[in-house]
């Protein structure tokens, strides 16, 4: 894999796959402002082209994912009739991750809380270590959470289950985050990075406009629920793109030659 070093996002790159790693263990992996805005421009460039099909989102190390929002970079000493809001930088990191034209994975190498369960909700898929625990806990501290972030549980994991994490602050682990679908597959620790870069790999296998199409056609039904004409026509305006590109053709003749395609994105 080709690989940089030097920030606290690493990005690694493999064919048409990219690992980025949260890579900041000094403070388990706090989503600093700094991070959170290099990941928006990690994604933001990914997504002007057509070479990363798949994104892989990791924790360094293998204790934990993240242990959410660098408190040190929130302000103190605000006065009374001062507002306290919302990380801009977490808002857009967030967004940037769950609007991310292609799939996009957590791969849960260790723990997750707070801002960093938050990122994995944002997450299309969640692969996880068996040992990993995760929890929302703004209960347990007196804070209420951002309703950005409420409703990105509630795409993620149904309302019900969204008010079982807030309600409770409880910490999932083991077969509970399986059974209550917190995560979609629970893996033994030695084989979790093999079998998530194995299954973005398929992913990244199959055709780029049909994976983005669908991507955009679920992102509707979570925003809306029920989809109105416009939505309706944004789908179809994919549905005549793929029906029109290079990619079906290949798809087609791959199976009647019964070999793998090779999809360009046209």
């Amino acid at each position: 894999m080709k690989k940089n070093t030097d920030s606290l996002l690493r990005v690694e790159k493999k064919g048409f796959m990219a690992c980025l790693t949260l890579h900041h263990p000094e403070k388990r992996n706090a989503l600093t402002p700094e991070l959170l805005l290099d990941l928006c421009l990690k994604l933001e460039g990914f997504s002007k082209k057509d070479d990363i099909r798949c994104v892989v989102i990791r924790g360094a190390g293998d204790t934990v994912f993240s242990s959410g929002y660098d408190i040190s970079a929130i302000p103190v000493g605000q006065k009374p009739e001062e507002r306290q809001g919302t990380p801009e930088a977490l808002l857009k990191a967030l967004a940037a991750v769950k609007n991310f034209p292609y799939p996009v994975i957590a791969m849960l190498n260790g723990h997750a809380f707070g801002a960093g369960f938050n990122l994995c909700a944002c997450c299309d898929i969640r692969i996880a270590a068996e040992d990993v625990k995760m929890g929302m806990t703004p209960a347990r501290l007196g804070v209420a959470y951002h309703p950005e972030g409420i409703r990105q549980f509630i795409e993620a994991f149904g309302l019900a289950r969204t008010k079982e994490i807030f309600y409770t602050a409880r910490i999932f682990q083991g077969r509970d985050l399986l059974e209550k679908g917190l995560v979609d597959h629970l893996v033994p620790k030695p084989d979790l990075e093999a079998f998530t870069l194995a299954y973005a790999q398929s992913i990244t296998r199959n055709a780029p406009l049909s994976l983005k199409a669908i991507k955009t056609t679920i992102g509707l039904f979570e925003k809306n629920g029920a989809l109105g004409p416009a939505d309706l026509e944004a789908a179809d305006q994919w549905i005549q793109k793929c029906f029109q590109s290079d990619d079906l053709k290949e798809g087609r003749a791959a199976f009647l030659e019964k070999r793998t395609p090779e999809f360009t994105g046209k």
